[in-house]
């Protein structure tokens, strides 16, 4: 009976320690950045792309209390495309706004991200729409400068 109590308190520590690496992955992480911004672009909204690392307790913070949230909210879930890049992704690979392939580290280095969370709106081709959120900043407020934000962008997109 004790090596079944220790195995399931075992896998349990295990699980507990995963958790942080799960959470790194909440939102989807971007794959093709030229493509999905133009699919932003064809609902009329941005491509909201957060940068982040997996060890930045900020950067889970944003994701769940103000883009998972967006993302499942009716007012915006059919107007904005919203993905994760990874300042510490040397080898996860996707493609850039040139439609080249790169990493996810790259693309961070690129846009001259060095502190996360960054959370930047992007059009097709990798016009940035609207100025970035830089930190977690004021709870209080934080989402009254996404929402801004986004609206801001879309504005952005209709004019020539």
């Amino acid at each position: 009976m004790s090596r079944l109590w220790a195995g399931l308190l075992g896998g349990l520590i295990l699980a507990w320690q995963a958790a942080p690496a799960l959470a790194a992955t909440d939102l989807p992480l971007a794959v093709d950045l030229r493509s999905e911004a133009q699919q932003a672009a064809r609902a009329g909204g941005p491509l909201i792309i957060i940068f982040s690392r997996e060890d930045c307790k900020y950067c889970e913070a944003v994701k769940r209390d103000y883009l998972k949230p967006m993302a499942a909210n009716p007012r915006y879930r059919d107007r904005v495309v919203i993905r994760q890049i990874n300042q510490d992704g040397d080898s996860q690979a996707l493609i850039d706004f040139k439609g080249q392939p790169s990493t996810h580290a790259s693309v961070t280095s690129a846009e001259k991200i060095k502190l996360v969370p960054v959370v930047a709106f992007y059009g097709p081709n990798g016009r940035k729409l609207a100025e970035p959120i830089v930190g977690a900043r004021l709870p209080d407020f934080y989402q009254t400068y996404l929402e801004d934000a986004v609206e801001q962008s879309a504005r952005a997109l209709k004019a020539p």
